[in-house]
């Protein structure tokens, strides 16, 4: 049993968090875009994207990598222009500038059209390129790489079984019957070199963070921190660390910058969220590789776990509940043992539930930062065995059941607040 469950939690890791270069949404579609345009003949004349509600929430104001522009249009237009399908979600890292000259004249010509579609799947782009009287249309849905119909000229091609079917979903779901206490076990006693690749997660979104600290992008909240250590108005240390670095990453995302974040559950910033506050424990304390991998494993693996009850996008910001895997990450880091990580996730879910998505762009680093400093303040007070307990609000006696209400609020009420949000983005 135990084998089949870790092999299931390897597996499941090795899907979820994958290197992925700008907002995954955006991408999704330059990703559609990218192999439409393997399989039409002649050149692009014009491009059609339809997509679900909260696809176009979360692309109507992020950067779109390598562009200097944000939205959809210029996703789509440079996706089919010069995407690299086979690169899967880093489909954009070979554009050139000419690229993206291409694709505004294509946008400023007027044919580039991007609008919603009326499906029920939470994330949807189906993308239509088009040639003199040729097209090819390409649909992905459920998650953002996963093709579910190609149609050319007419003619469907290729049709899939939705990613969200019954039998798809207990394939890729290990979490049926397992507890946090079982991930638990698994990040502290599986073989090393069987997790030894989450490793790379640190090395990505390290990189990420460094850059985000040159200032150069969105809102700068990593290196205005940096500014006002400087200037004195700010201490160093553990906490300031936390929110510096783990904030630099998101500001760099989210503002385009053309180095690939390590995601998770499909975002780039929840991979942020799970792994710099972890790293940044870890080069405080200044422990051992192993145990930072370890680490790392316990914050992706528990992150993955609490979005898995959840769906893909929704009105709750992603990044909270990374950072509840996070937050499992850094208390074992600190000294903390099972009981002490439940109590810092229901801290952190007494804390910051509820905090709203509206959309993928600049301030996501705000939001970022805020559960990174969550999760610090959840494992400090864990540690000294004080915690939010199941008396209060929507918090249980455990972190399962907490997430599990947590996800409920989620999936639930929060579908309407959902449409709310739209409605206010396209409106104001």
């Amino acid at each position: 049993m135990k084998t089949n469950l870790w092999n299931g939690f390897i597996d499941v890791v090795k899907r979820e968090v994958v290197p992925a270069l700008g907002c995954t949404e955006p991408v999704s579609v330059a990703l559609a875009a990218a192999i439409a345009v393997e399989k039409l003949n002649g050149t692009v004349e014009k491009i059609t994207a339809l997509v679900s509600p909260n696809l176009m929430k979360n692309g109507m104001g992020v950067g779109v990598p390598g562009t200097g522009m944000v939205g959809l249009p210029i996703a789509a237009a440079v996706g089919a222009i010069a995407g690299e399908a086979k690169a899967q979600l880093e489909v954009l890292k070979n554009i050139t500038p000419e690229d993206v000259a291409h694709a505004k004249t294509l946008i400023d010509a007027g044919n580039v059209h991007v609008g919603v579609a009326d499906v029920n799947n939470i994330l949807y782009a189906k993308v239509t390129v088009t040639s003199g009287d040729e097209f090819v249309a390409v649909t992905i849905a459920d998650s953002h790489t996963h093709v579910m119909a190609i149609e050319e000229n007419g003619i469907t091609t290729y049709i899939a079984e939705p990613a969200n079917t019954a039998t798809s979903v207990k394939k890729a779901n290990p979490f049926e019957s397992a507890l946090l206490e079982d991930i638990y076990d698994f990040a502290l006693n599986a073989p090393l070199e069987d997790i030894r690749f989450i490793e790379h997660a640190s090395e990505l979104n390290d990189a990420l963070s460094e850059e985000g600290l040159t200032g150069k992008y969105g809102l700068q909240i990593g290196a205005t921190f940096q500014r006002n250590v400087d200037r004195g108005l700010l201490s160093g240390g553990l906490l300031t660390d936390v929110l510096r670095r783990t904030a630099a990453a998101s500001d760099a995302r989210m503002d385009g910058a053309m180095k690939p974040a390590m995601s998770n559950s499909g975002s780039g910033n929840q991979g942020i969220a799970a792994t710099m506050p972890v790293v940044v424990v870890a080069d405080f304390l200044k422990v051992d590789k192993e145990k930072t991998i370890r680490a790392l494993m316990l914050s992706h693996l528990t992150a993955i776990y609490i979005k898995s009850h959840q769906n893909k996008l929704s009105a709750l910001c992603g990044a909270t509940t990374a950072s509840m895997g996070a937050v499992a990450g850094m208390t074992w880091l600190l000294g903390g043992d099972l009981n002490k990580i439940n109590n810092a996730i229901c801290s952190m879910i007494g804390d910051i539930a509820g905090i709203i998505c509206d959309g993928a762009k600049t301030s996501c680093a705000m939001k970022v930062s805020s559960s990174a400093g969550s999760a610090v303040k959840s494992a400090l007070m864990a540690l000294d065995g004080i915690y939010v307990t199941g008396n209060e609000g929507i918090v249980a006696d455990n972190a399962d059941a907490s997430i599990r209400n947590l996800s409920a609020l989620a999936n639930g009420s929060m579908t309407q607040t959902d449409v709310q949000i739209l409605d206010i983005m396209v409106n104001k």
